[in-house]
């Protein structure tokens, strides 16, 4: 092989940097020539594997191979990177693949004469068991650095004895291995050492075993497992032993909470004071790693918000540090701008880090105090002289400082004025007169409530730990519902969430943290009963709060339902995790339009579309899971579809609708019925079941052909008789507003067909009044007002009539005029059949304009708990005329 010219001055410029490539080259007269021929090209895993292979490897030749191979790589690796040609990932992974091949290299050798001599290591069935080596820290995220040693774990899955004729027990097999592997690798012989290897990650570090089988590696986590711990098995990556899921879901539920985990915060804050402390100690301030502003620093940011975030979305569950940024900016959980310049101070960091260790191949991270060796680092970096490299690098770090303070800024503990308020809530008298001076209408019975939570068995009995976040929260909470129009609510209201949260440290943290997270849930305590309600039974959405752009972002509906079936996708086959992920995507997406409703920014149309469609995409989403459970399905997709009526049907779905649904299939298959039977029940089980995570709909299914006295799922040529020739007139009213909502595209087309058809069929006039009156009638004898209030539902001249004008316009005039067949809603269809001349235009107007405020006042009144939708009659009078004007230019009488 030639050499490219440019490779000798590239091997010139890192001469004049490293001391160690200079006694490399010293020590091995063949490196140079190698340098010079490859070193234009990146030193990948097969060129490594390459020059281990002549002459095969055994226990002798190991060491020196190892050896050798490192010196290979990592002169290679220095040139390339003084030359400007290595990024950092490329450093990085170089130095990865070194590590990992070693290590298995290692193995493969030191295993056999064990084996030769006592047999392979076997669990109770005679399965064959692996040495499982778990790569730690920069070597489990694949950023290894070019002097670092490497973190360990050894373990194996299960107990056991060897098969040979000297047997042993598996965990003194691998005790034995492991101890030989670390031989091979750290021992410092006359061709130098490969890695340094720190063993004291294991469970019980130092004076715990050396090996731990999967059993006791999980009974460690459950008994003894603490929270730094849980920050280093972040990055863990099994190296060998094809064990990587069972490993994992070993691993995952310690490292990874269900809930979001806010007390991390806390912990990563101690650890990191403690580092700190530390660094203060030695006068480590000029170290690029662990002083201030450091590299430690932006891997804290990266995984605290994994260690809080990781457990409910499994994409943060990766281990190098600048994707995961990347993704924490891609979900808003981080700044745009932030994790640039935190990315930017990465790499210049992790660059500098490799340039201190290039002079002297020593595992360092303190800046250099001779000047030459300065000079040589500001040369390797490319600057002219030190000076201009130490303005960047203080930029970088300055940057990284205050990002990184304002992730863990510590929150108010103390100094609130409201503290003596708290302390002494007990005493009722002198609670009440602060509270009076705090705009509280009856301050005596606010403080009789703080007194009675004070006094109450769940706060005397609250942890030390959770008491120390919940008494800060409680004056910052009563200031907080001090400013809102409603205190003494505000507080009823807030005080139910607090003690719904109280056994959770992670939600008292959250609210701990991010003091403006406080002021929104008094806000929206103070808003509406409703709102307080459902943040005290999903207490999970407090993280909503957290980012307003979040909540006043317009939905993006086919973004959220791309995403929650790729997280549906990822935790396949486990139901019950999907079934409570699903309730929690609705949950946060409800909450969202909540928050943006009660701000004014959603009509009460709009937010009934937004509704409509996100029932749209869990339905759609449950036909796609159900299916898949299933274990006779004939297909891929089923050919199935849900019909919705009601309030979904014509996209006026509420915060609280049941959803009217009715299940079809059209498919020739012998067992379809019994298919389609199963999926139907499936699916209604996944959306009306209660989870651990709540629920998601209640559903009714009533208005399927025959009611509850009919099959669960019908075919669509059974639907489509029942329609045309056995359906009552009530059933063809709620099918005016029935439309396709999830399933086969075709088979929604068909129904659709089929409605029109149904829709459009001649009728005697007269005798469809008859019917429409009577049901009319019965509906009016079922829901007796005697409150003096109107009703705006049930009563004469409110919602139901003019919904049941619309319907019998659509039922007997369709036939002649098919724009009345659309399922418009009904404000639409008043204005159609004004334009068609079947009622007086003007009167349409003022009906529509009923209809609309009908809907405004019903919804505010549902905001805040009424059990009726009631409002004072003499205030609705020019609406209630106009409806019943209506009523009677269309059905007379």
């Amino acid at each position: 092989m030639t050499s490219n010219p440019g490779n000798a001055k590239l091997l010139q410029h890192a001469l004049g940097i490293s001391r160690f490539l200079r006694r490399s080259l010293d020590a091995r007269h063949a490196l140079a020539g190698q340098l010079l021929e490859s070193v234009d090209q990146p030193f990948q895993r097969g060129a490594m594997q390459a020059c281990l292979a002549q002459p095969p490897l055994d226990e002798h030749s190991l060491r020196p191979a190892l050896r050798a191979l490192r010196a290979r790589t990592l002169t290679h690796l220095l040139v390339r990177d003084l030359g400007g040609l290595a990024p950092l990932a490329e450093v990085t992974e170089t130095m990865t693949q070194l590590a990992d091949l070693a290590v298995a290299e290692a193995i493969r050798v030191l295993r056999a004469p064990l084996v030769a001599r006592h047999g392979e290591p076997r669990d109770g069935e005679g399965r064959v068991q692996p040495f499982v080596v778990i790569g730690m820290g920069k070597l489990g995220g694949r950023e290894l650095n070019v002097s670092s040693d490497i973190d360990l774990i050894f373990t194996y899955p299960d107990d056991g004895e060897t098969d040979g004729a000297h047997p042993i027990g598996n965990f003194e097999f691998f005790n034995r291995l492991g101890r030989q592997l670390i031989g091979a690798l750290s021992e410092v012989t006359g061709d130098g050492q490969v890695f340094r290897v720190d063993m004291r990650l294991r469970p019980n570090g130092d004076s715990g075993p050396l090996v731990a089988s999967f059993d006791m590696l999980e009974n460690y986590f459950i008994t003894q497992g603490r929270e730094w711990e849980r920050y280093a098995w972040i990055k863990a990556r099994p190296m060998t032993g094809e064990h990587d899921e069972e490993l994992a879901a070993i691993v995952r539920p310690f490292v990874f909470r269900k809930y979001l985990d806010f007390g991390a915060i806390n912990a990563m804050r101690e650890l990191h004071a403690q580092i700190r402390d530390e660094v203060a100690r030695r006068d480590m301030a000029d170290n690029v790693k662990l002083g201030p502003g450091g590299i430690r620093e932006i891997e804290f940011i990266a995984q605290v918000f994994q260690l809080i975030r990781g457990g409910r979305d499994r994409s943060l569950q990766i281990h190098p540090t600048l994707p995961v940024l990347a993704r924490l900016a891609q979900r808003g959980n981080l700044d745009a701008g932030a994790v640039q310049e935190l990315s930017a101070a990465y790499d210049f960091l992790r660059r500098v880090e490799h340039r201190l260790q290039y002079l002297d191949d020593a595992q360092t991270h303190r800046l250099p105090e001779r000047p030459e060796d300065q000079a040589l680092i500001a040369t390797g970096m490319g600057f002219p002289d030190y000076a201009a490299l130490l303005a960047d690098l203080d930029g970088h770090r300055d940057r990284v400082g205050r990002h990184f303070g304002a992730v863990f800024a510590q929150p108010e503990v103390d100094g609130h004025e409201l503290d003596r308020l708290w302390a002494g809530a007990c005493d009722v008298d002198l609670c009440a007169a602060e509270l009076a001076c705090r705009r509280f209408a009856d301050p005596v019975a606010a403080a009789q409530r703080l007194s009675d939570l004070r006094g109450g068995g769940r706060y005397r009995q609250m942890p030390a730990q959770v008491r120390a976040r919940f008494d800060p929260l409680v004056p910052r909470l009563i200031e907080a519902c001090g400013l809102t129009p409603n205190p003494d609510i505000t507080l009823t209201r807030s005080l139910a969430l607090l003690d719904a949260i109280s056994r959770r440290a992670a939600y008292l943290a959250l609210l701990q943290q991010y003091p403006q997270a406080l002021r929104k849930v008094a806000d929206l305590m103070s808003a509406s009963s409703w709102a307080a309600d459902y943040l005290t039974r999903h207490p999970l959405l407090l993280d909503e709060l957290l980012d307003p752009r979040t909540l006043e972002a317009a939905p993006d509906w086919i973004v959220f339902r791309d995403g929650l079936a790729a997280s549906l996708d990822a935790i396949e086959p486990d139901t019950e995790r999907q079934m409570d992920l699903m309730r929690e995507a609705h949950h946060s997406q409800v909450f969202r339009l909540l928050t943006q409703d009660l701000a004014g920014l959603l009509t009460v149309e709009h937010l009934a579309d937004h509704l409509s469609k996100l029932a749209d995409i869990m339905i759609e989403l449950t036909i796609v899971g159900a299916w898949r459970k299933l274990r006779q399905r004939h297909r891929d997709a089923p050919r199935f579809a849900v019909v919705s009526y009601g309030k979904l049907g014509g996209k006026e779905l509420g915060y609280a609708s049941d959803l009217d649904i009715v299940f079809l299939f059209d498919d020739d298959d012998p067992n379809a019925r019994d298919i389609y039977s199963r999926l139907s029940q499936r699916m209604n089980t996944w959306l009306s079941s209660a989870t651990p995570a709540g629920t998601m709909f209640e559903t009714d299914l009533r208005l399927r052909p025959n009611g509850d006295a009919g099959q669960l799922v019908s075919s669509l040529a059974a639907f489509r008789t029942y329609q045309m020739e056995a359906a009552w007139v009530w059933e063809h009213q709620a099918l005016t507003r029935a439309r396709f909502s999830a399933g086969d595209a075709a088979l929604g087309a068909a129904f659709e067909a089929i409605r029109i058809d149904v829709l459009r069929k001649p009728r005697d006039l007269a005798a469809l009044r008859d019917e429409v009156l009577a049901m009319r009638q019965k509906m009016v004898d079922n829901h007796t007002n005697s409150s003096g209030q109107f009703d705006l539902k049930h009563d004469r001249g409110g919602l139901i009539d003019v919904e049941f004008i619309v319907q019998f316009l659509v039922l007997g005039h369709a036939h002649q005029h098919p724009r009345l067949t659309g399922n418009l809603g009904n404000i639409a269809l008043l204005g159609i059949a004004g334009e068609l001349g079947l009622i007086p235009c003007e009167l349409a107007e003022q009906v529509r304009d009923a209809y609309r405020e009908y809907r405004h006042l019903q919804h505010g009144l549902r905001l805040n708990g009424a059990r009726y939708a009631r409002v004072d009659a003499e205030g609705m009078a020019g609406r209630i005329g106009a409806v019943k004007a209506l009523w009677q230019a269309v059905f007379g009488g």
